[in-house]
């Protein structure tokens, strides 16, 4: 009798830490929000670096505009720190060939601030892969109404 109770509290106890691990497993299983990037039409680069963020899991829309200039005066997004296409996702602005991982750092994170931003088109980023052409050391900027600081930095697709 007492074996046949033990062996009810091991499935009970069995079956209660599968459903534990099979909850925390849709937990990190959750897709991530929705990007939605507007672009210039004739942007090739700004193409890739959509499909970068693909390959990593994100869902995009793009928005084509030969208005982008507005869309990043609209989201506040510093002159200095301006590139060719802008993004929106979670609450935050992504300006220029941010990695994927950066943005899933942010959206883990939730720092204060507006968004981040890789100014320029640095050679190697998401995007701006160029085959036979060494990738630059690049910064992405953690940007917002308190200021701005570096929030990582990368050379190519690699964090350093």
């Amino acid at each position: 009798m007492n074996t046949m109770h033990m062996t009810r509290r091991s499935l009970v106890t069995g079956l209660a830490a599968g459903a534990l691990l099979a909850n925390s497993s849709a937990l990190q299983a959750q897709p991530l929000p929705k990007i939605v990037v507007s672009k210039d039409p004739s942007c090739g680069c700004c193409t890739g670096w959509v499909d970068h963020l693909r390959r990593a899991g994100f869902s995009a829309d793009v928005i084509e505009t030969s208005e982008i200039n507005r869309v990043k005066v609209r989201l506040g997004v510093p002159d200095d720190l301006a590139s060719c296409h802008t993004a929106e996702i979670g609450g935050y602005v992504i300006e220029g060939h941010v990695p994927a991982d950066a943005i899933k750092r942010l959206l883990a994170e939730k720092p204060a601030g507006k968004g981040l931003a890789v100014a320029g088109m640095p050679m190697g980023s998401p995007g701006m892969e160029m085959e036979g052409m060494a990738p630059e050391t690049y910064e992405v900027v953690l940007f917002g109404p308190a200021g701005r600081g570096t929030f990582a930095r990368y050379e190519g697709a690699r964090l350093l």
